[in-house]
């Protein structure tokens, strides 16, 4: 049983976007996380979210940056308040009962994690993070997300921090 789910937070350089990836340690997610953890690429290096050193988020989540990694405030605001956040947010929903019981030492997790290059404020980062990884795992455990209504609705506004069609 794989579970996904996605958050966007905020806006400007400072936003959170996660995908998460939710399951089973003896599910698929076990091949994806070991993959991954095992796979790092020029400025994409995942690595095991922590609370703080030594205190891991549960369920154990690894780290996927989307973004190179550009300069050293890019790697701070990555490695430091976007991971803290994300750490923090799947522990929050761990704890207040959003994922179940058997996912704090049964489960996987893995954070896709987009951290804008010219992001500036560590604490922003921090809180948006926190709440999209958080919005991720509710939506990844709430069943039919998004619903048919939701899906016919967006549709007619279609647009991300990237780009916006021209609407007819």
């Amino acid at each position: 049983m794989l579970k996904i789910g996605e958050g966007f937070v905020g806006g400007g350089p400072n936003a959170a976007h996660i995908n998460l990836y939710l399951g089973p340690k003896d599910g698929p997610i076990a091949g994806a996380f070991v993959a991954a953890a095992a796979s790092p690429g020029p400025g994409h290096i995942p690595f095991q979210a922590v609370i703080k050193p030594n205190v891991p988020a549960k369920p154990v989540t690894l780290f996927v940056a989307k973004s190179v990694l550009k300069n050293a405030q890019h790697e701070t605001m990555t490695w430091g308040p976007a991971q803290a956040g994300v750490s923090a947010g799947i522990t929050k929903a761990l704890l207040d009962g959003v994922l179940p019981a058997e996912a704090e030492d049964g489960w996987l997790a893995v954070a896709a994690v987009w951290v804008d290059p010219s992001a500036n404020d560590a604490d922003t980062v921090y809180a948006n993070n926190k709440e999209a990884a958080y919005e991720a795992a509710k939506r990844a455990m709430t069943s039919g997300w998004p619903s048919r209504a939701a899906l016919a609705d967006a549709l007619g506004s279609v647009a991300n921090p990237f780009y916006t069609p021209k609407q007819p």
